[in-house]
């Protein structure tokens, strides 16, 4: 009851709180004013060819998620938050996202980075396929594999890099490599034997062999590449962090192996080994954190993790040595995850941390030639509301007891997973648990072990070269096209000889119009 009253109170004070500047009208004409200005602006479009194009993936950050994390954010640096900016908030293109699978109406996480990786929208639960591809049949695989953003990046000569908080052969980042009837093929230990038997390769084994120059790949996943009950290097023999491989593959050896003997190929398993690189002498790099999935932002050892900031920092810093540029996924995985386990906590400080990863990416590249794009995969059923006054906790209650049962409820809650509680068959009263803690599980309408997805539109924020492209409602497979066009990679490149030819004339670069037409009047004087 102590709980209740605190939040009540607090949610009585807070209802009087508005800032003295506020009050002036002015103050909001002005503010409009200057963001009018500013959109104004942009009206003079970024056309050059993006050498350098980084895709922020937040795994499961619907809008929800990212008006829940700016608030988040704000209140971390002692604000009330509703008006704090994220970095992806800066961006000056936004677009939505269609999340939805070729056979699913509300996605899972295959198919989707199937869609915004290849260009290409798939079954649920397959990686690089198309959709004549039927889950978990091998056999349906062989001639429906079609290629990612990644592998273009790659075969135009530019250095390419994977970083994520799951493991690195998780969905979102297997569908850059792998072509995969089943997402949970992450070793062989987890095929069927029918599959084996048909030459199908787990994801982990198409991570090394097939694109073998990647050059930086960062995450957990650690256990998928060492043979069945190897001990692990760091939990020791803690059973479920043992190695899982049935084939007798240390693949990080062979990761290695696979590397000209002239550059300089480091594995790393720990937050200090990877600090203390001299990152100039990086050629490649696999950094394998975690025996599975990399720990919550919140619950991180700073000594053995490093921060999805730190990964960001380092991927960048090996792969801008490339003279003709990069393409570098980035997933902000475990979003995702603290969704599903009805931890609205954990999700949103992973949101942030992710936020804070783009402003560091920011800060290492250029907005002229550096096309950066953040997205979501899919939203989930989560969602904050019950007329909360303005610097409420993003945590907290909800100014008002249920006039139905009489209860307190807090603002975030979920539409099924989990949270849902039921105590001498009523709704639990929420006064008597730690709501604020990392790992309170949200109430929910419906019971579910795991919450699910939503099935919304996701958006799309982006800013550098061609950002414009990105606008309106969009298929979300339409997403890797652009940064494709953008980059003058993939198929499409027909544009990018004439704004090669643009540049030396004094032309807005892809801007082909007027150039056009000079060129078709050469061909007649």
């Amino acid at each position: 009851m102590l709980l209740l009253l605190l939040g009540l109170m607090a949610g009585t004070c807070l209802s009087s709180f508005v800032p003295e500047k506020e009050k002036n009208p002015q103050y909001w004409r002005d503010q409009a004013q200057r963001t009018l200005q500013h959109a104004l602006e942009l009206q003079s479009l970024n056309t050059n060819i993006a050498k350098n194009v980084i895709l922020f993936l937040g795994d499961g950050m619907g809008v929800s998620t990212v008006t829940a994390a700016r608030i988040l954010k704000g209140q971390l640096h002692h604000m009330p938050g509703e008006d704090f900016q994220l970095e992806m908030d800066k961006f000056p293109f936004v677009a939505l996202s269609k999340t939805y699978n070729t056979n699913a109406q509300v996605p899972d996480s295959a198919g989707t980075a199937t869609a915004y990786l290849c260009g290409v929208k798939g079954n649920e639960g397959t990686l690089g396929v198309s959709a004549a591809v039927i889950r978990s049949q091998c056999n349906t695989t062989r001639g429906n594999e079609v290629t990612s953003i990644l592998r273009w990046a790659k075969d135009a000569g530019k250095s390419v890099g994977i970083v994520t908080t799951t493991r690195v052969n998780h969905a979102t980042p297997s569908a850059a490599y792998a072509h995969s009837a089943d997402r949970d093929w992450y070793s062989d230990n987890e095929m069927p034997t029918e599959a084996l038997n048909q030459g199908c390769k787990d994801i982990a084994h198409q991570l090394i062999h097939n694109i073998p120059d990647i050059e930086v790949i960062m995450g957990g996943g650690r256990k998928y590449m060492f043979p069945k009950n190897t001990t692990d290097v760091e939990y020791g023999d803690d059973e479920k962090a043992r190695g899982t491989r049935l084939d007798g593959q240390f693949l990080v050896n062979v990761w290695k192996e696979k590397k000209p003997r002239n550059k300089n190929a480091h594995y790393v398993w720990n937050r200090m080994q990877l600090l203390e690189l001299d990152l100039d002498r990086v050629d490649f790099l696999l950094g394998l954190f975690e025996p599975m999935d990399m720990t919550y932002e919140l619950n991180r050892n700073n000594q053995t993790d490093p921060s999805l900031t730190e990964m960001v920092e380092v991927a960048i810093r090996i792969l801008r040595r490339n003279p003709k540029g990069f393409f570098l996924l980035v997933e902000g995985g475990r979003i995702d995850h603290g969704h599903h386990e009805g931890k609205a906590k954990q999700a949103l400080h992973e949101a942030v941390e992710m936020d804070r990863a783009i402003g560091q990416a920011g800060t290492l590249t250029s907005l002229e030639d550096t096309l950066t794009v953040v997205t979501a995969d899919h939203s989930h059923v989560f969602t904050f509301g019950g007329y909360t006054p303005r610097g409420n906790s993003i945590f907290g209650l909800a100014p008002m007891l249920s006039d139905t049962d009489k209860k307190p409820f807090t603002s975030i809650l979920y539409g099924n997973g989990p949270g849902y509680k039921v105590v001498a068959g009523e709704r639990e009263n929420v006064s008597t648990v730690d709501y604020a803690h990392d790992n309170y599980q949200a109430q929910s309408a419906v019971p579910l072990r795991h919450e699910t997805h939503g099935g919304e539109d996701v958006a799309v924020f982006a800013k550098g070269p061609m950002a414009h492209l990105l606008h309106g409602v969009h298929e979300q497979n339409y997403v890797p096209h652009v940064m494709a066009y953008a980059s003058c990679i993939g198929a499409n490149k027909d544009h990018c000889q004439l704004s090669s030819a643009a540049r030396l004339g004094s032309q807005p670069a892809l801007f082909p119009g007027l150039l056009t037409v000079f060129l078709l009047l050469s061909l007649f004087f």
